[in-house]
C-alpha cells in the first residue's frame, strides 16, 4: 500500500517514537514551552515528520493524549455497557496499568483542566470527561444504588468521590510526602494498589449480598 507523498523512508518506527517522547516532555513542562523541534530532536527524528503524521504540535498533543487513553476510555464502555462490579474492578486495573509506566499523566490532566476555559488543553479533556468519563461514573453508582448495590447508608454522590479519589490521588501526591511515609510508588507498588483499591471498592462500597457465591 502506497504512503503520503513526500514521506521520509527509513523511520517505520518514528510516529510511535515521536508520542513516546512527546508524552514525556508534556508532562514535564507546560505545552508552550514544548517545541517540535524539542520533540524530533528527543525521538531522532526529522521535524517534517510531525507534519507528516499529526501536521503540528496540537495535533501531536491530541493523538498522544487520545492513544494513551483509549484503552481506559474503552473499558468505562465496559462499565457504561455492563455496570457490574467485575466491569468497575477492571476499569480501576486498566486504568493503573496505564498510568503505572506514565504516573506523571494524571498531572498533565489536572494541570490542562486548570487552564483558561478556551484553552484547547482543556476543552480537550473536558471533551475526553464530559463524553466518557462522567457518563460512566454517574451511571455507574447511579445504577448500583438504584439496584441496591451500594452498602446501605452510601452516598452514591460521595462513592463516586471516593472512587475518584481512589484513581487519581496516588498519581498526584506529592514525592515529598511518599518519602516522610516510606512508600516507594514503583509500578509493582501501583500494580498491588490498584488491587487493593478494587478490594476496598467491593468490601465497603458495594453490597455484594445476593450475587453468586
Amino acid at each position: 500500500m502506497a504512503g503520503k507523498a513526500g514521506r521520509p523512508v527509513g523511520d517505520s518506527d518514528a510516529r510511535e517514537r515521536l508520542i513516546i517522547e512527546a508524552r514525556k516532555l508534556f508532562v514535564v513542562l507546560p505545552y508552550s514551552k514544548v517545541s517540535t523541534r524539542m520533540i524530533a530532536s528527543r525521538a531522532d527524528v526529522n521535524v517534517a515528520l510531525i507534519r507528516y503524521y499529526f501536521e503540528n504540535k496540537a495535533g501531536l498533543y491530541q493523538t498522544m493524549m487520545h492513544e494513551t487513553m483509549e484503552p481506559i476510555q474503552a473499558q468505562m464502555r465496559v462499565v457504561m455497557e455492563k455496570g457490574d462490579f467485575d466491569s468497575i474492578g477492571e476499569f480501576m486495573r486498566t486504568y493503573y496499568r496505564i498510568m503505572a509506566p506514565n504516573p506523571d499523566m494524571p498531572k498533565l490532566m489536572s494541570r490542562a483542566m486548570m487552564l483558561a476555559p478556551d484553552d484547547p488543553q482543556r476543552q480537550m479533556m473536558e471533551k475526553m470527561i464530559r463524553d466518557i468519563a462522567r457518563p460512566a461514573t454517574d451511571m455507574m453508582f447511579t445504577k448500583l444504588q438504584q439496584n441496591g448495590q451500594l452498602n446501605p447508608g452510601m452516598d452514591p454522590e460521595k462513592a463516586r468521590m471516593t472512587f475518584i479519589s481512589l484513581m487519581v490521588f496516588p498519581f498526584l501526591i506529592p514525592p515529598a510526602m511518599l518519602e516522610i511515609h516510606g512508600i516507594e510508588m514503583t509500578e509493582s507498588y501501583l500494580f498491588e494498589l490498584a488491587e487493593h483499591n478494587v478490594k476496598v471498592l467491593t468490601q465497603g462500597i458495594f453490597n455484594q449480598k445476593g450475587e453468586a457465591q
